[in-house]
C-alpha cells in the first residue's frame, strides 16, 4: 500500500521550468562586481542601477516565468529607487511571488573572459542555495570564457542564463 500512494502523490505533484537571462557591461572604474552575492575582488562593478549581480537577476527573470510577476521590469525598480541595489533583496521579493511553487533545482552558465571564475564557482553555489532556501546540491553552475565569440568573451561583461526547476502540489 505504501508504494500505490507514493506514486499517486507523485503523480499529483506539478512541475515547472523557468528559463531567466541577465548580461550587464563592465563599468570603467570603481566598485566591485558580484555574482550571486560573491564579491569577486579586483574586477571592476558592473554598469547597473543595482550591483549588476548576473547570477541573481537571471534567477529573479527565471522566477517571473513562473509567478508571471515582473520582478526586473517591477519590483526592482520601485526597491532601486528607494535605494535598495542588493540583488539579493530582489531575489527576496521574487521568491516571495511563488505562491505554492517551491524551486527544486537551479542550473547556472556563466559566460565572461573575466574574472576566472573556476575558483569562486562553490562560493557561488553554496550563496546561490543559502538565498534560496535550498541545499548545494540543488544547485549547479557551469562558467566558460567562450573564446573570444562575443563582447563577454571579449571581456566586455558577463552574461548569465539561469534554468530554474519548480514544484508544487
Amino acid at each position: 500500500m505504501c508504494y500505490i500512494s507514493y506514486f499517486v502523490n507523485l503523480l499529483r505533484m506539478k512541475y515547472a521550468v523557468g528559463i531567466g537571462q541577465d548580461s550587464h557591461r563592465f563599468a570603467e572604474q570603481g566598485g566591485q562586481c558580484v555574482m550571486g552575492g560573491v564579491v569577486f575582488p579586483g574586477v571592476p562593478a558592473m554598469e547597473a542601477n543595482s550591483d549588476g549581480d548576473v547570477v541573481l537577476h537571471a534567477i529573479c527573470n527565471a522566477i517571473t516565468c513562473i509567478s508571471h510577476v515582473p520582478i526586473l521590469g517591477g519590483l526592482a525598480i520601485d526597491m532601486c529607487n528607494r535605494g535598495i541595489t542588493d540583488s539579493s533583496k530582489y531575489l527576496e521579493a521574487a521568491i516571495d511571488t511563488l505562491g505554492g511553487w517551491k524551486i527544486a533545482h537551479i542550473s547556472l552558465t556563466v559566460e565572461g573572459k573575466r574574472p576566472r571564475m573556476q575558483k569562486l564557482v562553490d562560493a557561488v553555489r553554496e550563496s546561490v542555495a543559502k538565498l534560496c532556501a535550498i541545499d548545494i546540491t540543488q544547485v549547479g553552475m557551469t562558467v566558460t570564457s567562450g573564446d573570444h565569440l562575443s563582447d563577454f568573451a571579449r571581456g566586455d561583461g558577463l552574461q548569465c542564463f539561469a534554468i530554474v526547476t519548480f514544484n508544487g502540489e
